[in-house]
């Protein structure tokens, strides 16, 4: 008896073919696995173990003189956490840091788009005027600080002089030292949180040119015609920027807001080299690092660390629910 005929035609070359197709599958996972490991290594050990490490801080009570005995296993507790939210100051902080973060969002947005729409049209020096712009986001923050305190110092500021020279000011403001200053309106007295409004004001101008540049760039891919065909049918430029330019822009809008609230949130570098922290201005930042530094309670500093880090995850997540899905229809 004969065995069976062996297979022919497409049916036995499909065998060989599969069998190529996962060898060369595989040999281009592994060059690309041997492409990325450098990177993930890299990843791994400036980002990932450091977070590891500073949440391994904050579920143990680590202080500077014991920091060398900690390890990423040890006696985790939440004592840090009670003890961050029951401390004195902190809800206050953590308020503090919502109207600084809040206030210089909406401040830095809305001026880089009064600023990209006065800039729109073009003529003679707008590229000179829109390289000028750019200045206060790309000075050293340090240089910033020192002008805008020195241009503030009560005794022979800039600012001081002229309220007292030309719009009549009775006393010097101290606006990086004074918690709060009292404003008379229409008959009561408002007592003005000066020194936070003055570090919202400098995280404005500081940032706006940010926003600018996202803005511009939006507005130069919209389509001219549209504008066109309004001004002919008789719009004004209110109705236009309302119905044609602004629905252009709110997807980049949202995503800066977004953007420049994670970073003015955890902003820490400002309000130190203006204030201190001092005058009403402190924010969790500040607070951390004052903890670190002035307690040398690691422990709690890594809890508010964490306690940010949570904050901000909660409304990243909120905003991929709202805006995700608008961005990508855009």
């Amino acid at each position: 008896m004969t065995g069976p005929a062996p297979a022919s035609g497409p049916a036995a070359s499909r065998g060989p073919v599969r069998a190529g197709r996962t060898r060369r599958s595989r040999e281009e996972n592994r060059a690309g696995l041997l492409l990325i490991s450098p990177t993930v290594i890299i990843v791994g050990v400036a980002v990932i173990l450091p977070i590891l490490w500073a949440v391994a801080l904050a579920f143990q009570r680590v202080r500077l003189i014991n920091i060398r005995g900690t390890g990423f296993f040890g006696q985790y507790t939440l004592d840090n956490f009670v003890n961050v939210l029951t401390s004195p100051g902190f809800l206050g902080a953590l308020w503090t840091t919502l109207v600084y973060a809040v206030g210089g969002t909406v401040l830095a947005i809305g001026i880089g788009l009064v600023a990209a729409l006065a800039l729109r049209k073009p003529f003679r020096g707008r590229g000179l005027i829109r390289a000028a712009l750019l200045l206060p986001y790309v000075a050293p923050v340090v240089a910033a600080t020192f002008v805008w305190s020195t241009l503030l110092n009560p005794q022979f500021g800039l600012v001081n002089w002229f309220g007292r020279t030309v719009l009549g000011w009775d006393d010097p403001v101290a606006f990086l030292s004074q918690r709060s200053l009292p404003v008379p309106f229409f008959g009561l007295q408002i007592d003005l949180p000066i020194a936070l409004i003055t570090v919202i004001f400098f995280e404005a101008w500081r940032s706006f040119p940010f926003a600018f540049l996202f803005l511009t760039a939006r507005l130069q891919a919209v389509p001219g015609v549209l504008d066109e065909a309004a001004l002919i049918d008789g719009a004004t430029p209110t109705q236009r920027f309302r119905h044609i330019l602004l629905p252009q822009l709110l997807p980049t809008i949202a995503v800066l807001t977004v953007l420049r609230f994670i970073w003015t949130f955890n902003n820490f570098d400002d309000i130190y080299l203006l204030t201190g922290g001092g005058a009403g201005t402190q924010v969790v930042s500040v607070r951390v690092f004052d903890y670190l530094t002035a307690r040398g309670d690691i422990g709690s500093a890594a809890a508010q660390a964490l306690i940010l880090a949570l904050i901000l995850a909660v409304l990243v997540t909120v905003y991929l629910k709202l805006f995700g899905r608008r961005e990508e229809q855009a």
